[in-house]
């Protein structure tokens, strides 16, 4: 015999042994999973599972009788479903670990060959109903009670099964592709969050540089001006004051003489439209109506016009006029000639510098302003500069500081928004990010309803009219749901979920502010699956997304399909 089939043996012994001792054990009593077959491998007594201290023949399995305080002794009948707490309205599946402290067995045991073994409450078993739903080969009717007989439709609904398990698969194939697409897409949003943070920051530190230099030269320009020696409002000596305040006077008589000519010319406007009325009245009304106050009228307003002096041509007298209000004429005073025509006595001090040499000028002129500012800020001497308005060169400092210190603020602030941007809960692996803002809605009734992801919730009225806020986004949650899952598979079924907290939306009339709870279950889009006021003005939202697929720790979520089983 060849090492080949030497080789080939072994790998089949292991096989034919595992047979052989399947063969040899005794077969389970109706109802019994295979989780719980070595409390029945005794041939001739059985020991009650969560009370062992009862120990019966083994005859009394089931017999129809409930001889254990846990129903162990019945798992393929109704005798013990008076102690069971499962309803049939509840899911059929359940982990043999799941089990109720007053009960040692999850249900009656369908094997369902060629579709997905399951458990039946007890209260299911011989009840006259084939519950296909849930046990597909009609093993829980074996009695046939009231002649029920339910066939075998395993075969039939494993194919359909199996098919909708693929498109499931499929779909959560399609979801978790997506959600690697929106964990790296909230991961570059992330980083571009903590990128922006270290630019800000560098920018920060070298503004506040620039903000402590520019304070230190407005200080500077400050100091250094009030050094400069300034003229007085009068500009120079006596000549000089004169010209100032005959400027000043020439300047408020032209203004008065503005506001004459234009209430002249609306008065001369005037008069002409009511000369016009009268002249009008005088030429179409009827001498031969005899109301003397209607003659005395026309005949005061005969006697007005003849007496009216004829009308002269001002024309020159008007443009003269102008002349004198236009102060850019060739006319106008050029007052800068006479103000710059004598210097002031001061300024005349300072002209000494320009008979000494170069290096004693230079000398000369620092301790002069030294002692002049020194002067200034011991009060000794005032400050010609806080009389009048600040110089160019120190509105231009101050004006360089303050837009300087307005792009630090700005930087601060965004920064600090970041900041907090960065430390916000996201959900897991930060997804939400991705999602924050993006909308999905729904047709309910009269209404649409919208969820904007972390920012806000909206009832939409389908015939027009305002949106009513149900909510603006407040905090993440995690809840536990405990619904049954639809026979379409559209739900969120019980377990853990990710919910997101709507708060202080609009106020409801006579009842408090509109808020919506937004759970979240797998999806292979995002999309809205049920609205629901629980309370008054208190919504709950069914939401699918991809975002939540396979987020719940060793467990893989699957999206909802339509299951007809």
């Amino acid at each position: 015999m060849g090492r080949q089939a030497l080789s080939s043996i072994a790998l089949l012994l292991p096989l034919l042994t595992a047979t052989a001792n399947a063969a040899s054990e005794a077969p389970r009593p109706r109802g019994v999973g295979p989780d719980f077959a070595k409390f029945y491998k005794d041939t001739a007594s059985f020991v009650c599972i969560n009370n062992p201290e009862i120990k019966l023949d083994i005859s009394r399995i089931n017999d129809d009788y409930c001889d254990c305080p846990d129903g162990s002794d019945e798992p393929g009948t109704a005798a013990c479903s008076h102690i069971s707490p499962l309803s049939p309205k509840q899911p059929s599946r359940f982990e043999s670990s799941k089990i109720n402290e007053s009960q040692a067995l999850p249900g009656f045991y369908c094997k369902n060959k060629g579709h997905i073994a399951s458990y039946v409450p007890f209260t299911n078993v011989n009840d006259g109903v084939c519950d296909y739903e849930l046990c597909c080969d009609g093993s829980d009717e074996w009695e046939g009670v009231g002649g029920t007989k339910c066939e075998d439709r395993c075969a039939k609904i494993g194919k359909e099964w199996k098919k909708q398990d693929e498109a499931r698969q499929k779909s959560l194939s399609n979801a978790n592709k997506r959600r690697k697409e929106l964990v790296a897409e909230a991961e570059r949003l992330k980083k571009e969050v903590e990128d922006r943070i270290q630019t800000l920051q560098t920018q920060i530190k070298a503004q506040e540089v620039k903000v402590e230099a520019l304070t230190k030269t407005l200080a500077e320009v400050e100091r250094s001006e009030k050094g400069k020696v300034v003229r007085s409002a009068g500009k120079g000596g006596k000549l000089g004051v004169l010209t100032s305040l005959a400027k000043d006077k020439v300047k408020e008589l032209t203004e008065s003489l503005r506001t004459v000519k234009e209430q002249r010319d609306a008065s001369k406007s005037r008069i002409g439209e009511l000369e016009a009325i009268l002249t009008k009245f005088k030429e179409e009304y009827n001498p031969n109506f005899n109301d003397e106050g209607v003659k005395r009228a026309v005949k005061a307003w005969e006697d007005y016009a003849a007496s009216r002096p004829a009308e002269e041509d001002n024309t020159a007298r008007d443009r003269d006029v102008e002349d004198l209000l236009n102060l850019d004429s060739e006319s106008a005073i050029k007052w800068d000639e006479f103000e710059a025509d004598e210097e002031s006595d001061v300024e005349l001090l300072y002209k000494f510098e320009e008979y000494l040499p170069e290096s004693l000028r230079t000398w000369v002129d620092e301790k002069l302003r030294a002692l002049r500012i020194t002067l200034i800020e011991n009060g000794i001497l005032a400050d010609a500069h806080t009389d009048g308005p600040e110089s160019k060169a120190v509105t231009d400092a101050r004006d360089q500081l303050s837009s300087a210190q307005r792009e630090l603020d700005n930087d601060r602030s965004e920064l600090i928004k970041h900041q907090d941007d960065l430390i916000k809960d996201f959900g897991p692996d930060s997804i939400f990010r991705a999602l924050k803002g993006s909308c999905v809605s729904q047709d309910s009734g009269e209404y649409t309803y919208e969820h904007c992801f972390l920012d806000k919730t909206t009832q939409k009225s389908k015939k027009g009219g305002g949106h009513t806020g149900m909510g603006n986004f407040a905090r993440i949650e995690k809840i536990v749901v405990d619904d049954v899952l639809p026979a379409n598979g559209e739900g969120l079924g019980s377990g853990e979920r990710y919910a997101l907290k709507y708060e202080n939306g609009q106020h409801c009339w006579n009842g408090p502010n509109r808020s919506t709870m937004v759970v979240l279950a797998c999806a292979e889009k995002d999309e809205i699956w049920k609205i629901t006021e629980e309370e008054k003005c208190v919504y709950r939202m069914e939401v699918g997304t991809p975002a939540v697929c396979g987020v719940k720790e060793g467990q893989q979520t699957v999206p909802p399909t339509h299951n007809e089983l």
